[in-house]
């Protein structure tokens, strides 16, 4: 099956956050493959999911964050799961399309962060909206043993967030 193939991305300043702040803003673009699309010819909506996962992955390495396994030997945080998903579809997206996903991280609480997401296709004033995304994330690390782990051994907890990831990403 062909996956979307991500092409250079690059981080701009962005003013327009709601409070005024200036606020990092990566972009991410994927090409729409033929194996993405569903019988009907349109992208089968798992997919930008997949788009906006691997878009969140180039934000952090745009701000300079290190790979998540170097993260976790320095500090214990491996990596930020999702818990809290909302999004919206507002136009299809085909086989060959150009998909920018604009990634911001709109509010930064303690152990939790929101980030915010637009598909668009197309540049410009002739830019259509496909998907409008809010996810929130939070740090995580391993639990300690006899803390709550499950039977594999694979529980998680949310911690702190660093304090320099947090900068690198404003």
């Amino acid at each position: 099956m062909a996956v979307a193939t991500p092409s250079l991305s690059s981080h701009r300043p962005d003013l327009s956050g709601e409070d005024g702040a200036a606020s990092r803003t990566v972009l991410h673009t994927v090409r729409v493959e033929f194996g993405d699309c569903d019988p009907a010819g349109i992208v089968w909506f798992p997919n930008f999911f997949r788009w906006i996962d691997a878009a969140l992955h180039n934000f952090f390495t745009q701000c300079g964050v290190p790979p998540w396994y170097e993260v976790e030997a320095r500090t214990g945080v491996l990596g930020t799961p999702l818990v809290d998903t909302k999004c919206r579809f507002v136009n299809s997206a085909s086989f060959g399309d150009l998909l920018d996903i604009h990634v911001q991280v709109t509010e930064w609480r303690h152990k939790s962060f929101v980030v915010r997401y637009r598909v668009l296709r197309g540049q410009g004033e002739a830019a259509m909206r496909v998907m409008e995304c809010e996810e929130v994330r939070i740090f995580a690390a391993r639990r300690p043993p006899g803390e709550g782990a499950s039977k594999n051994g694979n529980g998680i907890r949310a911690v702190s967030i660093p304090e320099d990831i947090r900068q690198l990403c404003t």
